[in-house]
């Protein structure tokens, strides 16, 4: 692919290093004048990966993230490029992409630290590029599991991936996914709920158990081939995810019960493809263009002592996308690449609320929403020593979104987005790392449409079509330190000036005033706003340990950990507090250890405790959730079997729910009732085959 040329080409101008014949974990030497570490597959060797996913996830001083659900294809992409770059598709997800290419079709994986030549960064300091060996044949692997939950449930799942490739550059990718699961999440697990009056005494007190399922059917295809003087690569994806969850609430106080069944049927449909040629020896052209369909239905009813909800939401959604760019190769230390993107996104959202089988007004149940998005840029990098390089950027956003139905309204916005990055190598395995940008979020469709979470606690969470995208200037400075040949330590700090947080407020009227209980008179619904200026501090830290030094051979610690600190102003009370759903501390660390003799590897992953809350109209809620624990081994019993045993959740999973409710908007300081509900997930065996075909 093109990026993967040029970056090829840089590579060809600065040999590398061999691997040191004493230490397989050694990478080749890092180019500092492209900011490259290469790491091929005798790296990665002695644990035996299955694929270009597992390979990613050993490279030292790389935390893989598969990037974000947006509209439009800028700031879509994840922080792994595929031959130099980004993949067509958004429905199918990056690690399941990364999971379709075979550890034998890997060439090397590249880590890219400040930038290379041909590379758009997106914003990030750090990426990773997974170089596919161009190799004519067959590889394939049908992979089935079995996975044994807690409560005695056992949950087949199947999985086919081939890759075929023939001479003169054409090749052909298919992957079939069937399987069921159960999986912790805040609604799952078994375990007491308490409702306190505001004077701490006990209201009521009941047991729960929460039980879910949902199955993926996911069909995806692509295809590569030569035309017209460049190479076009054709992608097709399909997903459907039917599931449910259901919930029961024992009462212990007094007689009864409350049930919740949420039933949710989700489909989607993509098409895309790109076409990349060579116009000569200084410019090349890159087109990409996708379509995509997607239906979601969720359908919940809640039933208790006197009182039944029903909730009923059909969200049909619809995105068309172009992208044109031009890389032009100037000077011997300046490149530079411009184009243009269009998007056109449709919502059609119905939605029906009845309580006791009345019906319920809710704020924006059912709208119709367009937007109309266009972006043009120019990025360009300078080079002007081995130690220094720059890289900046200019975007300029314009849409228009139109509502109809419940919202109407017509709104159009621009934002320029700027951007430098500096990269400094002061000296040998060190790197400094500079970032100044501003971020424009996007609006989340999500957003637009009523919330479900109204059967279940009687809240009405209303949508809002008319929402500014949340803006930032970013200021991020980062700090790397490499060691030990394949070790690598970083600190990172970021600071973000943000402009039209998005967060709760009370739900308007096309006015622009507070919709009230005509009972009451106080503020009705609650919904997605934009509540003024706010900051956001990380500091994030993170370490890569290869332990033989320390006398563990062929073992790797890899950890993370990301302090943040929000502040915004309340719109009720007008106090300073925390960003809604921010994450004050997030953490994680993973253990392995190759087993040469034994063909096996063998580790532990450790995902950190986090807590998040929700400032809304009536309720604070908050969610704490325990650290999660995964053992796992894998052995090959042959070079082209494999056996990987997980237990999930050795140490069980605790997830607990504190809801502080009030009587009217919570600036007032009445506390109707806190209700505290701790849930258990007990684990579970995840036991799965892979048989490998081909060479």
């Amino acid at each position: 692919m093109l990026g993967s040329m040029m970056l090829a080409a840089a590579t060809a101008a600065a040999p590398q290093a061999a691997p040191v014949a004493s230490a397989p974990s050694t990478p080749l030497a890092a180019d500092a004048a492209r900011g490259v570490i290469a790491y091929p597959p005798s790296f990665f060797a002695e644990s035996q990966p299955a694929n270009a996913y597992d390979m990613v996830l050993r490279v030292p001083g790389f935390a893989f993230d598969k990037g974000a659900a947006v509209r439009g294809l800028a700031g879509a992409g994840g922080n792994v490029l595929i031959d130099g770059q980004t993949p067509v598709s958004k429905t199918d997800s990056l690690d399941e992409i990364l999971k379709r290419i075979p550890a034998g079709g890997v060439e090397r994986i590249e880590l890219i630290r400040g930038g290379a030549p041909g590379i758009d960064m997106e914003g990030r300091t750090i990426l990773a590029n997974v170089v596919r060996r161009q190799a004519a044949g067959f590889r394939g692997a049908v992979s089935p599991a079995l996975f044994f939950v807690y409560n005695g449930r056992v949950l087949p799942s199947l999985r086919f991936e081939g890759q075929w490739s023939w001479p003169g550059g054409r090749s052909a990718e298919f992957s079939q996914v069937f399987g069921s699961g159960h999986m912790p999440n805040p609604d799952l697990g078994v375990g007491p709920r308490t409702r306190y009056n505001a004077d701490n005494t006990v209201r009521l007190k009941s047991q729960v158990e929460a039980f879910g399922f949902g199955v993926r059917m996911y069909t995806n295809g692509a295809y590569e081939t030569p035309l017209l003087g460049g190479k076009v690569r054709l992608t097709g994806t399909l997903q459907v995810n039917p599931g449910w969850t259901e919930i029961y609430d024992h009462y212990r106080s007094a007689a009864g019960l409350e049930y919740q069944f949420n039933d949710i049927q989700r489909k989607q449909l993509e098409l895309g493809g790109r076409f990349t040629r060579v116009l000569n020896e200084h410019v090349s052209l890159e087109s990409v263009a996708f379509q995509s369909f997607g239906k979601l239905v969720t359908d919940v009813r809640f039933e208790g002592p006197g009182l039944t909800r029903d909730f009923l939401s059909d969200r049909k959604t619809s995105e068309s996308v172009g992208r044109v760019q031009f890389r032009v190769k100037g000077f011997a230390d300046l490149t530079f690449e411009t184009g243009a993107e269009g998007a056109f996104n449709k919502l059609d959202s119905a939605t029906d609320l009845t309580v006791n089988d009345r019906a319920v007004l809710v704020p924006a149940a059912n709208v119709q929403v367009e937007e109309l998005r266009g972006e043009v840029f120019l990025r360009g990098t300078w080079r002007p020593s081995a130690a220094f390089s720059m890289d900046m950027g200019l975007r300029q956003e314009a849409s228009r979104v139109t509502s109809a139905g419940d919202v109407s309204l017509k709104k159009s916005q621009n934002f320029l987005k700027p951007r430098a990055a500096i990269t400094w190598v002061p000296y040998k395995n060190g790197q400094v790392r500079l970032r100044v940008e501003r971020e424009v979020g996007q609006l989340n469709f999500d957003d637009f449409v009523a919330s479900s979470n109204v059967a279940a606690t009687g809240t009405v969470v209303a949508g809002n079509p008319d929402l500014t995208p949340q803006q930032a200037w970013v200021y991020e400075a980062a700090l790397e330190q490499r060691f030990w040949g394949a070790g690598s330590a970083a600190l990172t700090v970021r600071h973000f000036a943000i402009n039209d947080t998005v967060d709760r407020g009370p739900a308007r009227d096309a006015s622009g005033a507070i919709i009230r209980n005509p009972v009451t008179g106080l503020p009705a619904a609650d919904r997605p706003d934009n509540i003024g200026k706010g900051t956001k501090t990380e500091i994030q830290a993170s370490v890569t340990l290869p332990l033989d030094r320390l006398g563990v051979p062929a073992a790797q610690l890899k950890t993370q950990a990301t302090w943040r600190d929000t502040k915004v102003t309340d719109p009720l009370d007008g106090r300073s507090r925390e960003i809604s759903a921010a994450h004050p501390l997030d953490w994680e660390v993973h253990y392995s250890q190759d087993l040469p003799r034994l063909n096996a590897t063998w580790g532990v992953d450790v995902i950190g405790g986090y807590r998040e809350r929700f400032y809304r109209l009536a309720e604070i809620e908050t969610q704490k959730f325990s650290p999660w624990v995964v053992l796992f081994t894998e052995f090959k019993p042959r070079k082209d079997l494999s056996v990987r045993i997980e237990a999930n959740g050795v140490t069980f999973r605790n997830s607990q729910r504190i809801r502080e409710v009030f009587i009217g908007p919570r600036n007032l300081g009445r506390l109707d009732y806190t209700d505290v509900r701790d849930l258990e997930w007990r684990g579970s065996v995840n036991v799965r085959v892979r048989k490998t075909l081909g060479g």
